[in-house]
């Protein structure tokens, strides 16, 4: 590759003719494929024939390959991409000489298309293939409403039915993202609903909520598979839409290639992962080959942290459970987010091949509140004269801090991050920011182990029903807080062990509550294995107490007397019977 050239005009774009002819699949590169879909009645893998009354059959053949790095892009999706493709790659020269950094900065620009954002790249996709089969329509959920106008969008080009659900706090503050649906033809309800069974079941458990992705999620899928002709289409979590996005990458790639620029890190705002996993796709693809160190980083809200406070585990992709198992970082299929202004990243899981790459260690994650975000937001529109949407200036917030970083330390790193949309259908958050009503809303230790539960009760209640009668915890938890040098190379040590002991426990034994008498649950103490290396070492002594003496399992399995694993003496703690 040429040397970085100094004259890098403020906006880079590419020819038509340099656009991606193929998405990258980044999963053909990963060395730990994505944890497959579970059908939650058998507890088995899904396959083809599995997911055919909910998907489009192309859609799951792209779903369901982990091997062929290119799929080629069919000719009438390109050409309308090329409506508003290539989108711009510009060099922030105006957001480093405020911030007076030595970083230079880059963001690629998916608001320039009607619709604001980058879901367009997906939506095209989908409802072209859903064309191509023959069918009537297709239904879908939308946060923010950026995905469901995107999907009106393409249902209009090509002469598809499209029924949105909305999620009821969204479709309640962005009344005019809603009418955009609607000039486009699309039907729009708030959810959750009383056209749906599932929707008025999660009305009478959740009464006057403002509902949440996954609610809308269930009322989508139930219209799909109820209604002769249609299917479901998703814009954010599943691999076939990170696949689609993986133009923005590409793009963002080649544009930095003409420049001789390498990114040191590479950053996206994360919901459900469909725009961080198109932005990193070409550089993840690097690093996994061993061609690049470059760092990635999730930037998540505060009030929905599923990559930096939730489990990684097996959960129903929506609320209403009538979705296939997904393994990701989740907060609990049941968990209701507060009411934040960055309606699109309001959902409590994350992608299955986002969570692998980060639960691998290849990528960071960061959560932030919603006023830290807006500060960023204002400062940014006002600087380099964008209005952001709520969703990417998640992305800036942790943008500056590695710029402001870059200006403490004196180091000259090239910084990437996805502006994936612009704010003029979010006016109303502006206003509460600038009246000075915004507030931020975490939620508890507590309300998080609590949704967390009842994710993990509801899995196990499907793994009986399937027929399963022993269950095993294989949690590295408690072996990394055995881990006294771990703890203390890491700074955990300002954690309170203590306290996080007796919520793991009160989690545990919150999920296995009411479990029927002939099913055998049991714990293992994981210390990490990866290539047959353990992560961590050091008697049980720090957690004994809490685990071995209150967490009602039918039985431990640990390893004992070994340089790496102490003595027999915390057996003092186990319970009798």
């Amino acid at each position: 590759m040429a040397a970085e050239i100094n004259n890098i005009p403020y906006k880079i774009y590419l020819s038509e003719d340099e656009m991606p002819k193929a998405w990258y699949n980044v999963r053909a590169d990963m060395k730990v494929k994505p944890a497959p879909l579970l059908n939650p009645g058998t507890g088995k893998p899904m396959g083809f024939e599995d997911l055919r009354p909910v998907f489009c059959d192309e859609l799951i053949r792209q779903e369901l390959d982990n091997d062929d790095r290119e799929i080629p892009i069919p000719q009438e999706i390109l050409d309308f991409y090329k409506m508003y493709r290539p989108s711009p790659l510009v060099r922030a020269y105006c957001l480093e000489k405020a911030l007076g950094t030595p970083a230079k900065i880059y963001y690629k620009f998916e608001g320039n298309n009607t619709s604001g954002s980058h879901k367009l790249n997906s939506a095209i996709a989908q409802a072209y293939y859903a064309k191509q089969q023959g069918l009537k329509g297709v239904t879908t959920e939308t946060g923010a409403g950026q995905w469901g106008t995107a999907l009106s969008m393409a249902c209009a080009y090509l002469g598809l039915d499209c029924k949105v659900y909305m999620v009821k706090v969204s479709y309640e503050q962005k009344p005019f993202r809603r009418e955009v649906m609607r000039v486009y033809g699309a039907d729009v309800t708030a959810s959750p609903s009383d056209t749906t069974a599932v929707g008025r079941s999660i009305l009478e458990r959740f009464p006057g909520t403002g509902g949440s992705l996954g609610c809308a999620i269930s009322e989508a899928v139930e219209a799909a598979v109820t209604n002769e002709g249609y299917r479901y289409v998703l814009g954010s979590v599943l691999s076939q839409v990170l696949l689609h996005q993986s133009v923005i990458g590409l793009e963002t790639k080649a544009a930095l290639d003409k420049y001789g620029v390498k990114p040191d890190v590479v950053i996206g705002c994360a919901g459900g992962g469909s725009n961080l996993g198109g932005l990193i796709a070409p550089f993840m693809g690097e690093r996994l080959r061993g061609e690049s160190d470059c760092r990635f980083i999730a930037v998540e809200p505060a009030s929905c942290p599923s990559l930096t406070r939730g489990v990684y585990a097996y959960d129903f992709c929506d609320t209403g459970m009538v979705c296939p198992l997904a393994k990701m970082y989740t907060l609990g299929s049941g968990f209701m987010p507060a009411p934040n202004h960055a309606g699109g990243l309001r959902y409590h899981g994350m992608s299955s091949t986002v969570s692998q790459l980060y639960d691998d260690g290849l990528m960071e994650a960061r959560a932030v509140t919603q006023t830290d975000v807006f500060d960023a937001a204002v400062k940014f529109a006002r600087i380099e004269g964008i209005l952001p949407a709520p969703e990417s200036s998640h992305a800036i917030r942790v943008a500056v801090d590695e710029a402001l970083e870059c200006k403490r330390t004196g180091q000259q790193k090239n910084i990437v991050f996805g502006l994936t949309g612009t704010g003029y259908f979010d006016l109303y958050a502006y206003v509460r920011y600038n009246d000075g009503q915004m507030t931020d809303r975490i939620p508890t230790d507590e309300e998080l182990a609590d949704a967390i539960a009842a994710a993990y009760r509801q899995v196990i209640a499907d793994l009986y029903a399937a027929g399963c009668r022993n269950i095993q915890f294989d949690d590295c938890t408690w072996g990394i807080y055995c881990d006294t040098d771990f703890v203390a190379k890491t700074g955990m040590q300002a954690v309170d062990i203590q306290k996080v002991s007796e919520l793991g426990v009160a989690l545990n034994n919150t999920a296995i509550e009411g479990a029927p008498e002939d099913l055998v649950i049991n714990t293992h103490v994981c210390r990490g294995n990866y290539h047959s290396t353990y992560a961590f070492e050091g008697g049980y002594d720090p957690v004994a107490p809490y685990l071995f003496a209150h967490e009602n399992v039918d039985a431990f399995y640990l390893e004992f007397d070994t340089p790496r694993a102490g003595g027999f003496e915390p057996l003092a703690h186990v319970a009798e019977g």
